[in-house]
C-alpha cells in the first residue's frame, strides 16, 4: 500500500523566486538576501534558486530590473497639466516611500536615472502641454523630480531620528510665532507631510508654469 502524502507543491517559478527575493529586500534590505534564506523562505533547495536566476549577483540584476519596470508604472491623472504634474509626483513619492529598500538597492547597482525616466517622460509630456519647451521645460522637469527626491529624504531622516527635545509643541508658542496664535498652534502640532508635499509641489508647478 503506498503511504499517503499532501498536495503536491506547485512547481517554483522565476517569478516566485523573485517575488520572495523582493520580500526579503523589501523587510530586512539588500544585505538579508543570502541564497540560503531564499531558499528557506521558498522551501526549496538552494541548487533550485540557481537554477532559475543563477548566482546571487544575477539574481540582484534581475531584482533591479524588475523593480525599475515596476516603479515606472506611473499613470498621470487630472484635467489640466498642472494637476497631473502634481499626480505625477505624488505617485513618485508614494513608490519611493514604499520600497525604499529596494530603491536603495536600483541606487547602488547605477540605474537612478533609468529608474526615474518613465516619470521623467510623464512630466516632459505635460510640461509640454502647459506650453513650455526646450531649457525651461527641462528646468521644470528636474525641479519636480529634485522636490520629490529631497522630500521623501527630508521625511526618511525625521522618522529615522531620535526624538527631539524639546519638539515642536514645546518651541513654538505664541510669542515665538510672532504673536500669531493659529500659525503658533500650527507649528505646535508637526508637519503632515502628505499635506505638505502636496502644497509645496502644487506652488512650484504654478511658478514654473507661470515662466518669468
Amino acid at each position: 500500500m503506498s503511504r499517503q502524502t499532501g498536495p503536491a507543491r506547485p512547481s517554483l517559478t522565476r517569478d516566485d523566486v523573485l517575488d520572495a527575493a523582493a520580500a526579503l529586500v523589501k523587510q530586512h534590505g539588500p544585505r538579508a538576501l543570502t541564497m540560503r534564506k531564499l531558499a528557506a523562505e521558498l522551501g526549496t533547495a538552494v541548487t533550485s534558486i540557481y537554477w532559475h536566476v543563477g548566482n546571487r549577483e544575477s539574481l540582484l540584476d534581475a531584482l533591479v530590473e524588475r523593480t525599475v519596470a515596476d516603479l515606472g508604472a506611473i499613470t498621470p491623472g487630472g484635467r489640466t497639466p498642472a494637476q497631473r504634474i502634481v499626480s505625477v509626483a505624488r505617485a513618485l513619492r508614494r513608490q519611493l516611500r514604499d520600497h525604499p529598500h529596494l530603491v536603495a538597492m536600483v541606487h547602488e547597482r547605477g540605474l537612478t536615472e533609468r529608474m526615474f525616466q518613465p516619470a521623467a517622460q510623464a512630466l516632459v509630456h505635460e510640461v509640454h502641454a502647459a506650453g513650455l519647451r526646450g531649457a525651461r521645460a527641462a528646468e521644470a522637469v528636474r525641479a519636480v523630480l529634485f522636490q520629490v527626491v529631497g522630500f521623501v529624504l527630508v521625511e526618511r531622516n525625521r522618522e529615522r531620528s531620535p526624538a527631539q527635545h524639546p519638539g515642536d509643541q514645546e518651541l513654538w508658542d505664541v510669542p515665538a510665532a510672532e504673536h500669531d496664535p493659529a500659525l503658533a498652534r500650527a507649528l505646535a502640532r508637526g508637519p503632515q507631510p502628505e499635506r505638505l508635499f502636496t502644497a509645496s509641489v502644487r506652488a512650484l508647478v504654478d511658478g514654473l508654469l507661470a515662466g518669468d
